[in-house]
């Protein structure tokens, strides 16, 4: 079978049942999953004529009848974007048509936050009498007491954690490392969790104890995101919390709540590992009674006379 590479992307043809090439497409292409190809009788250019069916992706000429958000068509355009730059480059088409396609607009969505109260609900949920159950606390305060995101939880080794200095080292995207300090109620629990650890075989390493995981599954090895969002998901039901609520929401939350007591953007911005100050004013929102509240709490002539 025939193959190409775009973009770090495998590429793969075959003939289907009418003589036709297909082409499959993985990795970050998956909206290409299998575009159908008409060959000329030489077999030397190439169009794309629609989706696959069978992969239920319909022809994006007819986005409008399946109701995509803005995001979703975006994502799409950038990816027949990217087709037919290939194709172009390769000379099976002349042009690429999608240039005159524009992108449309997309509203930002605001970050789900969930307040003080359904915060402490959520880090009570689980038991720490026992080594998971310490474990899972933990965790939850960790994710709450830092906004790391789960990818960077599940990466902390133990020489990670400087309890004296209260913080620890996380490791962002492109491996990017920052210190985050650590609150009170985190540290507590995480410094209970390694007690117990300790004293368990499943916290036994052969190597250097400093590389070994913080957070381990219950064989002992190094816990998965997806583990953490089902254990999330495991006390949101739990508690009797939205069930759409996600581990990511904790970071949105910490930052939220941080800006709401006066914290400053720059500050948020590093501790969250953002490269672009950009990113962070997301979070900025404030309701209008906040911030309605927060002018008449501080203007010096805000109160009607």
């Amino acid at each position: 079978m025939p193959t190409a590479d775009v973009n770090g992307t495998s590429l793969r043809y075959r003939e289907d049942g009418e003589g036709d090439p297909v082409v499959l497409v993985h990795g970050s292409l998956g909206d290409l999953r299998s575009w159908k190809l008409q060959r000329d009788a030489l077999a030397k250019e190439y169009r794309v004529l629609s989706y696959s069916r069978r992969y239920h992706h319909p022809n994006p000429c007819h986005a409008d009848e399946h109701n995509y958000s803005a995001a979703t068509l975006a994502r799409k355009i950038a990816t027949l974007r990217s087709f037919y730059r290939w194709l172009e480059k390769s000379r099976h088409v002349a042009a690429n048509p999608m240039l005159l396609i524009r992108t449309p607009r997309q509203n930002k969505r605001l970050p789900k936050a969930i307040d003080v109260e359904q915060v402490e609900r959520l880090l009570s949920a689980p038991d720490p009498a026992d080594l998971l159950g310490a474990r899972d606390r933990a965790i939850l305060e960790t994710l709450y007491s830092t906004g790391i995101r789960v990818s960077e939880l599940v990466g902390i080794d133990r020489g990670d954690v400087d309890v004296d200095e209260r913080a620890m080292v996380v490791r962002g995207k492109g491996r990017r490392e920052r210190l985050v300090p650590l609150g009170t109620h985190a540290l507590a629990a995480i410094s209970h969790y390694l007690d117990m650890l300790a004293a368990d075989p499943r916290g036994r390493v052969d190597g250097e104890p400093g590389q070994a995981p913080l957070f381990i599954n219950k064989h002992g090895g190094r816990l998965s995101t997806r583990s953490v969002r089902r254990k999330v998901s495991k006390y949101l039901e739990k508690v009797g919390l939205d069930p759409d609520i996600s581990p990511h929401t904790l970071r949105h939350s910490f930052a939220t709540h941080l800006l709401d007591n006066g914290a400053d953007l720059r500050s948020v911005q590093e501790l969250l590992g953002h490269q672009s100050l950009s990113t962070t004013q997301v979070y900025t929102h404030l309701s209008t009674a906040r911030m309605r509240q927060a002018y008449d709490d501080a203007h010096p002539r805000a109160e009607a006379g």
